[in-house]
């Protein structure tokens, strides 16, 4: 997090302090390109191996499948709005218009992935509120260092490009909780020390530029298990280049001398041909020169694979513990750390979007509509599991009598509360 005296902004935004955030944000940035290339499996950490010797460098997508779960576990399932009144309905359309749902699972990506996403509220073209996920690698927010840690702007850069696609510079856009301004300039190291070549209110009432934090570090859940991950491409990588470096073994003969025989052909042409091998008596022999070793690298593997889902929280759902005749409740604790893990995700990514709600209120409310307070609606995550039809249908027949048939009927999966008839919910 970046962190400013806010009154130094009294004096308003200043060449020195614009750039000094920049530049503090770039020294980060390092460490977000290799998580990404461990995402994209484009991280190599091994040494290359000699000429004319095997070298795969294999790349297992651990990365994707921890950043797949983690996100959809948090936000497969759209977040649901309850609030009453006009203030709320106008909230939800305008959140369902804008695709919110898809924008959700992209900031858990990005928390998954980079230990925080970072979305804008703007406008389009027909003056209605929309949120995107920008990349955190070229955005940023700077909060007041003291306790409340008020966001107090905004920074968004990007390369600019000429019809032929070649890069002819930068433009970055500040967002402070009234206005809008935009640099441009040729590289970085100078980029906000220059004059804004254009500057306009967004109307949203407080700093547009949002970020969502995967936790209070603000680290990844890739990030704890990288070095282990890096430890799984290298054992089976090597376990590849010795495998196949055996097919190409040397052969060591002793006691005879191989030669050329009438065709032409050379020992070794002989060998691989006619796989057979000639020796002129009892004495000679020939054998092949081979590492000795490597029986626990299987071991290895499977300690190394039960680090990486131990560590990361999450489970491996390929594990024969995850068949489909488990209870309800066994499900459950086997999801038990990545359930204690979302919840910590759960509550940083909620202080986000109740920050959007609030952006997307004053903006309805300049245009007329009235809001109220968005602090009485309710945010209500849903997690993405499996359910046990046959383990709830037997529960409802047991309370059947004893408890109303609309809350029984409530329970069941594959029902949801428009199927259960009018006269049920009355009772």
């Amino acid at each position: 997090m970046i962190t400013r005296d806010r009154a130094i902004l009294k004096s308003g935004l200043s060449g020195r302090l614009l750039q000094g955030c920049l530049n503090e944000h770039m020294r980060g940035v390092e460490r977000l390109n290799r998580l990404r290339d461990a995402y994209l499996m484009q991280s190599c950490s091994r040494r290359p191996r000699g000429e004319g010797l095997p070298d795969h460098q294999l790349h297992h997508a651990y990365a994707r499948y921890i950043v797949t779960i983690a996100a959809s576990y948090l936000a497969g399932t759209a977040v649901a709005y309850q609030g009453e009144g006009k203030g709320p309905d106008a909230l939800r359309k305008a959140l369902q218009e804008g695709n919110a749902a898809g924008v959700d699972l992209e900031l858990a990506r990005q928390c998954a992935l980079y230990g925080k996403g970072v979305e804008l509220v703007y406008a389009d073209s027909r003056a209605r509120p929309r949120a995107a996920a920008l990349d955190p690698r070229c955005a940023f927010t700077v909060y007041s260092d003291d306790a409340e840690a008020t966001p107090l702007f905004g920074v968004h850069f990007h390369p600019v490009q000429d019809e032929g696609g070649i890069p002819r510079g930068y433009q970055a856009q500040v967002y402070t909780g009234e206005e809008k301004l935009t640099f441009q300039g040729p590289d970085f190291a100078t980029l906000l020390l220059r004059a804004p070549v254009s500057r306009s209110p967004h109307y949203f009432g407080r700093v547009p530029l949002i970020e969502y934090w995967n936790n209070e570090e603000e680290k990844g859940d890739v990030e704890s298990v990288l070095s282990l991950i890096d430890a799984y491409d290298t054992l089976q990588s090597c376990r590849i280049n010795d495998q196949e470096q055996l097919s190409d073994a040397l052969l060591i003969v002793y006691g005879a001398r191989l030669e050329a025989d009438e065709r032409g052909r050379t020992p070794a042409q002989q060998l691989r041909q006619d796989k057979l091998l000639y020796l002129p008596d009892r004495e000679a022999g020939a054998q092949y020169l081979v590492k000795q070793g490597g029986t626990g690298a299987e071991e290895v593997r499977t300690a190394l694979e039960r680090d990486i889902h131990k560590f990361s929280m999450i489970p491996d759902l390929s594990d024969e513990q995850f068949s489909g005749n488990v209870s309800g409740v066994a499900m459950r604790y086997k999801l038990l750390g990545l359930e204690q893990l979302t919840r910590g995700k759960e509550r940083w990514f909620r202080e986000g979007l109740q920050e959007r709600l609030r952006c997307f209120a004053h903006f309805l409310s300049v245009k007329g509509l009235r809001m109220g307070d968005t602090e009485g609606i309710r945010l209500i995550f849903t997690r993405t599991l499996p359910e046990n039809a046959l383990e709830a249908a037997q529960m409802v027949k047991t309370l059947e009598g004893m408890v109303p048939d609309s809350v029984l009927l409530s329970q069941l999966p594959f029902l949801d509360g428009q199927s259960i008839p009018e006269n049920e919910k009355e009772e």
